[in-house]
């Protein structure tokens, strides 16, 4: 080196080491490190959580985005006569349609009777799915505000979380942790003795008997026999049903009214029964509408 050579600063120099990154990335046009996009705090969040230790004993607890108070909660059970196949992938429409009216759902899986479940375990599963919510501890789960919606096999299991607390000591979903305000039966298969014929025999794979050889089993399973439940309920069913009929809302509602429960049917003219998920259909409309009602206090 020069004796004349100019002397460069240790500052500057380690001015000049930083910057040299920035300079050789900009002299070779090399891109830019990717950015994360920005969460979108508007968004509902969803956590899937398991409330037991069963591939199906899970569910999706969905809450609004909104900072306030839920105006309710809601269970939400799927269908299919209670087989596998339909999962509470079907009923997403419905979840996003209920949170956007700002209520925190509960969308909840079971084993299904030819995949683990039948009796006792698919009961015994959508008990614990429901009584999980009492082990939650949220300040933003109102469970005095609790309504349970099903549809079709879903509405039988809705319509049974209604009628554990009436079940014998020992029958699969005694003693319950966590008790709805209302039941949103749509399509629902409320009367398993009146539903033999259903499915092509769903009831007697379900239930692992018939109401000749087992009437005991049927009244803990069927909540036509179990009435008055004492919770309030609305059933909503299309009069172009011809997966489940419409005479199975209609004897509920008549014997639960009856019993002296208050007790609802809601006809849907000209639908079928997949039209009242359909969150476009005026089944749909209806549907929510009783669950509007049924969270409010009286």
């Amino acid at each position: 080196m020069s004796d004349h050579a100019p002397r460069i600063g240790r500052r500057a120099l380690l001015a000049g080491l930083a910057a040299a990154p920035l300079l050789g990335a900009c002299g070779n046009d090399a891109p830019a490190a990717p950015r994360r996009p920005p969460r979108d705090e508007t968004a509902p969040r969803t956590e899937r959580m398991a409330y037991g230790g069963q591939p199906d004993q899970f569910g999706e607890l969905t809450f609004p985005a909104s900072r306030d108070l839920p105006r309710g909660a809601v269970i939400v059970v799927h269908g299919g006569f209670w087989r596998a196949g339909t999962d509470l992938t079907i009923m997403r429409p419905v979840v996003d349609a209920l949170v956007a009216a700002n209520f925190a759902v509960w969308n909840i899986e079971y084993r299904k009777v030819d995949a683990g479940g039948g009796w006792p375990s698919t009961f015994d599963d959508v008990a614990m799915a429901a009584d999980h919510l009492a082990t939650l501890r949220s300040t933003r789960l109102d469970l005095r505000r609790l309504v349970v919606l099903g549809h079709s096999a879903g509405g039988h299991l809705a319509g049974w979380l209604a009628m554990r607390a009436k079940l014998a000591p020992g029958d699969p979903g005694a003693t319950p942790a966590v008790r709805p305000a209302g039941v949103v039966s749509l399509a629902g298969v409320l009367d398993l003795a009146g539903g033999m014929l259903l499915g092509d025999g769903a009831v007697a794979d379900l239930v692992a008997a018939t109401p000749g050889a087992d009437p005991a089993r049927f009244r803990a399973t069927s909540p036509l026999e179990a009435v008055p439940l004492g919770v309030p309920s609305v059933c909503v069913h299309g009069t172009a049903d011809e997966v489940v009929p419409l005479s199975q809302s209609e004897d509920f509602v008549a014997a639960a009214t009856a019993a002296g429960d208050r007790s609802e049917l809601v006809r849907v003219e000209g639908a079928n029964h997949l039209q009242l998920i359909d969150v476009a259909h005026p089944g749909w409309a209806a549907a929510l509408q009783a669950v509007e009602r049924l969270s409010t206090p009286a």
